[in-house]
C-alpha cells in the first residue's frame, strides 16, 4: 500500500506541473493579446493616405513571441500572416497561411486558412490560385458568405483580365495588320516611284538616243560654209544663163533656115 506521505508528494508535484503549464499558456496568450491590441491600433490608424506599418510590425513581433512559447499555435501563425498581409507583404503572408493549413485540424480553421490564403493570392494577382482557395474554404464551410463574395469578386477580376488580354491581342493583331498594309502601301508606292523613275530614265535615254542619232546624221552630212553656198548659187545662175542663151541661139538658127529664097 502506497505511503500516504508519498502519495501527497506525487499529488503536489502533479499540481505544480499543471500550474506551470497554465502559466506557460498564460504567457503565450498574453503575447497574443498584446499583438491583437497593436493590430487593432494599426487598423484604426491606417487609412487611404497610408498604413500604420509600425504597429503592424510590433504586432507581428508579439505574435512571434507567442509562437516561441507555443510552437505551431495556429492563432499565432495565422495572426502573423494577417499582420504581414496588412503590410502588403502578400508572398510572406501566403507562406504563413500555408503553414496554418498544414497544422489546422478543424474545418473552421481550415476554412479560415484557405480564405486568408486566397486573399494573399489575390493580392499578388494570382487569380486562379485565389479562386481555388475560396472554393476550398467553401468546401469546409459552405455557408461562409465572405468566401462566397470573394470568390465572385475573384471570378469577375479573372473575367476582366481575360477580356483585357483579348482586347490587347486584338489591338496587337490590328496594329500588325495596319503595319503590314502600311508596309505594302509603302512598297507599292516605292515600286511605282521606281517604275516611274525607270520609265523616265528610259524616256530620257530614248530622247538622248534620238538626239544622238540626229547629231550623228548632222555630223555625217557635209557642212557648207556661207562662202561656199554663195559660190554654188552663183554657179547655178551662170549655168542657167548659158542654157537660156543656147536655147535662144538655136531658135534663131532654125528660123533663118526656114525663110524662102524669093519673096512672093
Amino acid at each position: 500500500m502506497m505511503n500516504k506521505k508519498y502519495y501527497l508528494q506525487i499529488l503536489t508535484l502533479a499540481f505544480l506541473l499543471l500550474a506551470n503549464i497554465a502559466v506557460y499558456a498564460q504567457k503565450e496568450r498574453k503575447f497574443i493579446r498584446r499583438g491583437n491590441d497593436l493590430y487593432e491600433k494599426a487598423i484604426e490608424n491606417s487609412d487611404s493616405t497610408g498604413i500604420d506599418s509600425v504597429n503592424f510590425v510590433n504586432a507581428e513581433i508579439e505574435y512571434r513571441k507567442a509562437l516561441e512559447k507555443k510552437p505551431n499555435d495556429i492563432k499565432a501563425v495565422a495572426n502573423i500572416g494577417n499582420a504581414q498581409f496588412k503590410q502588403q507583404k502578400f508572398a510572406e503572408a501566403a507562406s504563413q497561411f500555408e503553414h496554418a493549413l498544414n497544422i489546422a485540424e478543424s474545418k473552421e480553421d481550415k476554412a479560415k486558412a484557405y480564405f486568408n490564403y486566397g486573399n494573399a493570392m489575390l493580392g499578388q494577382q494570382k487569380l486562379d490560385e485565389s479562386i481555388e482557395a475560396y472554393k476550398n474554404a467553401l468546401r469546409n464551410i459552405p455557408s461562409d458568405l465572405e468566401a462566397k463574395y470573394n470568390l465572385e469578386f475573384a471570378r469577375k477580376m479573372k473575367e476582366q483580365q481575360e477580356q483585357q488580354e483579348q482586347q490587347q491581342q486584338q489591338n496587337q493583331d490590328k496594329n500588325q495588320d495596319q503595319n503590314q498594309d502600311q508596309n505594302q502601301d509603302q512598297n507599292n508606292d516605292q515600286n511605282q516611284d521606281q517604275n516611274q523613275e525607270q520609265n523616265d530614265q528610259n524616256k530620257d535615254q530614248q530622247n538622248n538616243d534620238q538626239k544622238n542619232d540626229q547629231d550623228k546624221e548632222q555630223q555625217q552630212q557635209p557642212k557648207i560654209s556661207k562662202q561656199n553656198a554663195e559660190q554654188m548659187l552663183k554657179a547655178l545662175e551662170n549655168d542657167e544663163k548659158e542654157t537660156q542663151e543656147k536655147v535662144k541661139k538655136a531658135k534663131a538658127e532654125k528660123a533663118k533656115s526656114s525663110k524662102p529664097d524669093i519673096d512672093w
